[in-house]
């Protein structure tokens, strides 16, 4: 496979994945206790936490040859 295709295809990926995980994360937050403390706890833990699924994407993308 092309690095060009793989690249676009990885980006595809990202952009669904992100899609997602945006929505499941909005819809989880509603259950989430409307105390501020947990609120922030846990938008802080899955507003940074979505890149760790990435990096085997972006590795793989970034991969020669």
């Amino acid at each position: 496979m092309s690095p060009r295709l793989r690249k676009f295809l990885g980006m595809i990926a990202i952009l669904a994945f992100l899609a997602a995980y945006s929505v499941t994360v909005v819809l989880v937050g509603d259950m989430v206790p409307k105390h501020w403390a947990a609120q922030a706890l846990y938008y802080g833990v899955f507003g940074t936490a979505w890149g760790v699924p990435l990096f085997p994407l972006i590795r793989w993308m970034n991969r020669e040859g």
